[in-house]
């Protein structure tokens, strides 16, 4: 018989939804799920057993009174610890604000209460999700279940490790850099970075610069969309904003049928950092590449579209961008030392230098919009890496390593970031089983779509998944 915990997120709403199942039993199960495994696994800063308990209870209430249900009404979607949940800790993974609790939800928040969705939990997350791994002084380190000696990456590591691990089929999580296609990639899931505007960071959260946003991590393609559909919206006042689906469309129903032949244009050159790739990530990019044609796409190949000066910008603004943490002067000695090096970074910029890093920004955005303009979407490797050992790019002692250490790990992800186009990570590659890794470690591969063009990105991807599922691979932990 197939265990609660296998289904994923679309199939557990609808036993919710029948009263096959109730939500309290289902996180019932999914709670006892975490408290074992999460200390392997290192997937949550705080469990919300209360919370869950109470938001099951009402969904079993909405169904008993016949009363509309979103298709993801039940299932358990934790919260990355950037995000505000009233009445829980909010530490931005970092030792300084430990005892934060926030005192309303966010837009995020809301939505997801609003879409009956149970909150298990606060994701782990590295303090203010500012590096590409999870591993800080709060709480434990997020590792990838398909290699417990490995990082399950960041900043929203602690959502994919959950994902994973079958502790929850869905999760919240935020990208500003790659932070959600990361740790999809070294957890073998999808990971969607949404267009710019599409889901408001309001009311608290403002980044001027437009390249954090929220999205989905799960194990299938629908899922992730489904949950699109419930984040997607905006705030009064937004700075940016993506124009809605037309009326009657959604995300999900774009994940579930095949699209138009589409233009694909593919690059493997690194571009933040001069790095060999490891041949397992090209292997899965050929591979995608292959599976592409094969389905009846045009697959090209372009050299990148940005040039190296984007690097310089991307940095001064992401050095400025942690100088917005809330610390306290008193706690700055608690802070990381990556995050006090790029603290120190940032406050030595000027107005003018910002300014001018924006500018470039904007305008390596409009050139590579022109270079793409023929085409419905881009393919590279996610990462120049497999899955890095837990402490391989850390490094205290030497923060301006840790940074190029980064960037040598994930040379393409925060491009997109900079256009504000949409991104997804897809699992379509394993390497061969290890006694480390004997299920093989997981390697994904990166489509961009079009400016907002989330639907037809989610419809090719989800026709690769149709084409060769994934989510039937499950990593060999204890039951």
């Amino acid at each position: 018989m197939v265990e609660l915990h296998e289904l994923d997120a679309l199939s557990q709403a609808r036993l919710v939804a029948a009263g096959a199942v109730s939500a309290v039993e289902l996180t019932e199960h999914l709670l006892t799920r975490a408290e074992r495994l999460d200390p392997l696994v290192g997937a949550f800063l705080a469990r919300t057993p209360e919370l869950a308990l109470r938001q099951a209870a009402a969904a079993d209430r909405a169904v008993a009174e016949g009363a509309p249900l979103s298709p993801l009404h039940g299932v358990a979607v934790p919260v990355k610890d950037l995000n505000a949940v009233a009445g829980q800790p909010q530490t931005f993974g970092s030792l300084a604000l430990r005892d934060n609790v926030a005192a309303t939800d966010d837009n995020v928040v809301a939505r997801l209460k609003a879409a009956g969705t149970v909150c298990l939990g606060k994701t782990n997350t590295p303090e203010f999700g500012l590096p590409a791994y999870t591993e800080g002084r709060l709480g434990p380190t997020a590792r990838t279940p398909w290699d417990l000696t490995r990082s399950a990456g960041g900043s929203s590591g602690g959502a994919a490790a959950a994902v994973a691990s079958r502790i929850a089929p869905l999760a919240h999580g935020s990208d500003g850099g790659g932070s959600i296609r990361i740790p999809a990639s070294a957890c073998g899931l999808v990971g969607l970075k949404t267009s710019r505007g599409r889901v408001s960071p309001g009311p608290s959260s403002v980044d001027l610069a437009g390249l954090a946003v929220h999205g989905p991590i799960g194990r299938t393609v629908p899922d992730v969309a489904a949950l699109l559909d419930v984040m997607a919206g905006p705030w009064p006042g937004d700075p940016h904003w993506a124009a809605p689906l037309p009326e009657g469309q959604s995300f999900l129903a774009a994940a579930g049928r095949d699209p138009d032949r589409a233009r694909v244009a593919r690059f493997a050159t690194p571009v933040l950092a001069d790095v060999d790739v490891d041949p397992q990530c090209l292997r899965a990019w050929e591979q995608a590449s292959s599976l592409l044609d094969e389905l009846g796409h045009e697959v090209i190949d372009i050299d990148p579209p940005f040039d190296r000066g984007v690097i310089t910008a991307f940095e001064t603004v992401w050095a400025c961008l942690a100088c917005l943490a809330p610390v306290p002067a008193e706690r700055q000695d608690l802070l990381m030392p990556l995050t006090r090096w790029l603290q120190e970074r940032g406050a030595l910029t000027s107005a003018q230098e910002y300014l001018v890093a924006m500018v470039r920004l904007h305008a390596a955005a409009r050139s590579a919009a022109l270079a793409l303009a023929g085409v419905d979407a881009v393919l590279t490797p996610t990462l120049a890496r497999l899955p890095m050992p837990v402490g391989g790019l850390r490094d205290d002692a030497d923060p301006a390593a840790d940074f190029a250490a980064q960037e040598a790990f994930t040379p393409w992800t925060s491009l997109w970031n900079v256009t504000g186009q949409p991104a997804i990570s897809l699992p379509l590659h394993w390497t061969e089983p290890t006694p480390s890794a004997p299920r093989g470690l997981p390697v994904g591969v990166m489509l961009a779509g079009r400016p907002a063009g989330e639907a037809a990105l989610l419809s090719l991807a989800g026709q690769l998944e149709r084409a060769r599922p994934w989510a039937q691979r499950t990593p060999e932990l204890p039951e």
